[in-house]
């Protein structure tokens, strides 16, 4: 007997049909939708004064990081080395890494990218105890390396928490010959609560202020340093508050939201309907663009149906799948009907458990389609997604590097 390859979950062939030719369950990235968001938010940023770096980290797909440098980014933010080495290898030649960079393997995979004269790499340090290891290290392998300081809030993630550790910090990296201070950032998506809004309006001015107080102290190594922040659901903010305090005027002010690229039907659903009441010259806004499709696997009670789809497959930290559109099998063209008064009621590995609506006749077979709550933790899952028109034929098949 002649072996077989293993073949990919959801790996499907350019022209392939989602309900005829896939195996399911699949990654489906809509390239109407998809094409949309990156020129939306580039065309937002850019009339909003700032430079675009979307953060990588949600598909982790380089040829999404093409589609996004193509359409104007100015770079593209990542989370870690690894991550950095992956967009590097896809063509990628300026990173934003959004944390410190701990650990010397994983200072290692940087400084060999910086044998690369045309690669412009910076990443955050926010404690003298990585200001040192960083400055040691680089030091020894006769590089220099570009950090920026990270200014975080009470209570929240990474960054220092008040303006004086700031400036102790800059002191301390000025030390280092072998370290530049290229800017400051900060990540405003840990404040939460009734006053988020204020709240995040005085993180971004403070954000500007530290900036102007370090450069006017000649503690940047940059003519022009950079400033940046924002996340996926409150970038209308920080773009209103960095142009406020005119950050363009002496600093490069970049955001880098991240989930945009897809969207989805859930938290950022959700956040991107507050920033179109916020913003009413916006007359449009994001459209999802991922979803997953699974087979309906079983119907052992009546008004229940589990799904062959579930935690390996999808997100779940922050709500549901959400069933959208029910196809019958090899039915080409295909023609969706209505399933959201279905519900997902709990997802364990492999299955999902769906509550019918009534009027909603399904059979096993049947390909229900989904949207997601939290992309980044759908793309994280897949090793490939589908890339399809109007038609729902495959037209890319686009590779992940987690």
């Amino acid at each position: 007997m002649s072996a077989l390859n293993a073949v990919e979950k959801g790996a499907a062939a350019v022209g392939a049909h989602l309900v005829r030719d896939v195996s399911l369950p699949a990654l489906v990235l809509h390239r109407d939708a998809l094409e949309h968001n990156i020129r939306w938010m580039q065309a937002f940023v850019s009339n909003s004064g700032a430079q675009l770096a979307p953060h990588g980290k949600t598909s982790m797909m380089p040829a999404l990081f093409q589609r996004q440098i193509e359409a104007g980014a100015w770079g593209i933010t990542l989370a870690n080395a690894v991550q950095t080495r992956a967009a590097y290898a896809g063509g990628v030649r300026r990173v934003l890494m959004a944390n410190q960079l701990v650990g010397a393997p994983n200072m290692a995979l940087i400084a060999d990218l910086l044998a690369d004269p045309d690669f412009d790499f910076h990443c955050m340090v926010d404690h003298p105890d990585n200001v040192a290891d960083l400055g040691l290290f680089f030091a020894a392998r006769g590089l220099r390396l570009n950090v920026m300081i990270e200014y975080g809030v009470v209570g929240g993630r990474c960054g220092c928490r008040s303006e004086q550790e700031v400036r102790e910090l800059a002191k301390a990296i000025k030390a280092q010959p072998a370290l530049a201070l290229t800017g400051i950032e900060g990540y405003e998506g840990v404040i939460h609560g009734e006053h988020a809004v204020s709240g995040i309006r005085d993180f971004a001015a403070s954000l500007v202020r530290l900036a102007v107080d370090l450069q006017n102290n000649g503690a940047f190594d940059l003519p022009k340093p950079i400033i940046t922040a924002s996340g996926s659901a409150w970038y209308d903010l920080i773009a209103e508050s960095f142009e406020a305090q005119n950050a363009a005027g002496r600093f490069l002010s970049v955001l880098r939201p991240g989930s945009y690229v897809a969207h989805d039907h859930g938290i950022y659903k959700e956040a991107q309907c507050c920033v179109l009441d916020r913003r009413g010259d916006l007359n449009e806004g994001l459209r999802p663009a991922l979803e997953v499709w699974a087979h309906v696997q079983s119907m052992p009670e009546p008004g229940f149906a589990v799904v062959a789809l579930g935690k390996r497959d999808v997100a779940y930290d922050a709500g549901l799948p959400v069933p959208l559109k029910r196809y019958k099998a090899g039915n080409v063209p295909a023609e969706g009907d209505d399933v959201t008064a279905c519900k997902v009621t709990a997802v364990m590995d492999q299955h999902a458990f769906m509550t019918v609506a009534p009027g909603v006749e399904l059979r096993i077979g049947d390909i229900i389609s989904f949207g997601t709550s939290h992309p980044c933790l759908t793309f994280d899952k897949w090793q490939v997604g589908c890339l399809v028109d109007e038609r729902l034929q495959v037209v890319e098949s686009l590779h992940t590097c987690f």
